[in-house]
């Protein structure tokens, strides 16, 4: 489970970014669920904060990036946690695994279910504890991209040499968001993860410097504040890992 959601993260990103309905501004009277309590919330806090900072949007998107960034880090620090906590017993999950893997019957299987399910209890580990994080994010995530898309404040104002609701005119946020979307690849990758996984990962930055020619540079931005924030996360989530794995216990992880 845990890898089919990582596999479908690039293909969700790659939606995202193509958008649909961006062009369409986000208001208090946007129908829908998703207008209404993910993405509208998101766009009145980036106009908050642009007020709170002096009308400047710039720096709006890069604070809201970081706050969205720092709420979702715990639910990483909780995946990774469970994520550990399962290499932990693996040996013992691929002993029972190995006992019935020659026996088709449904009753066999039935049998291994339970003996793996007994496992996860007397650990106390949730074998979608991993999965459970991700799926929180990508929401977030998503929502925070479309809110800036649709805040048509943001088209008004101009940070730094670029116009937010143009694209950059010097081609620099595309390129700085493309070799930032590339470091922070490199940062993430695990020895776990498939090699077409990593092609796909590998595609992300081309990607991201097509779509940066073309797009507000709003976007830009966070994709860049983002990715810087994601190096630093992804270097102390792999500090973090390191530590976790020296102890002789890892913390139950039952959620």
């Amino acid at each position: 489970m845990k890898k089919l959601v990582m596999a479908l993260m690039p293909i969700l990103l790659l939606v995202v970014l193509t958008g649909c309905n961006m062009s369409e501004p986000i208001t208090a009277d946007s129908q829908g669920i998703w207008n209404h309590y993910f993405v509208y919330p998101l766009s009145l806090l980036l106009t908050s904060v642009a007020d709170w900072t002096g009308g400047n949007y710039g720096l709006s998107i890069i604070l809201v990036t970081i706050m969205v960034r720092l709420v979702i880090l715990p639910l990483l620090m909780k995946q990774q946690k469970s994520t550990l906590a399962m290499q932990k017993i693996r040996p013992e999950m691929q002993e029972i695994q190995n006992k019935y893997k020659d026996k088709k019957d449904p009753a066999d299987q039935q049998k291994m279910q339970k003996e793996l399910m007994e496992l996860y209890q007397t650990h106390k580990v949730n074998p979608l504890g991993g999965c459970l994080p991700i799926m929180i994010q990508m929401p977030v995530i998503m929502a925070f991209y479309y809110a800036i898309g649709r805040t048509t404040e943001l088209a008004e104002h101009s940070f730094l040499w670029f116009s937010l609701g143009q694209s950059d005119p010097y081609y620099i946020l595309p390129v700085v968001a493309a070799i930032t979307t590339f470091i922070q690849t490199r940062v993430t990758l695990t020895d776990e993860i498939q090699p077409q996984m990593k092609m796909v990962m590998n595609f992300i930055p081309v990607f991201i410097l097509i779509a940066g020619l073309t797009l507000p540079s709003a976007l830009a931005l966070y994709w860049v504040i983002g990715n810087l924030f994601g190096i630093g996360q992804g270097l102390y989530l792999k500090k973090r890992m390191k530590l976790l794995k020296e102890t002789k216990e890892v913390p139950a992880v039952t959620s």
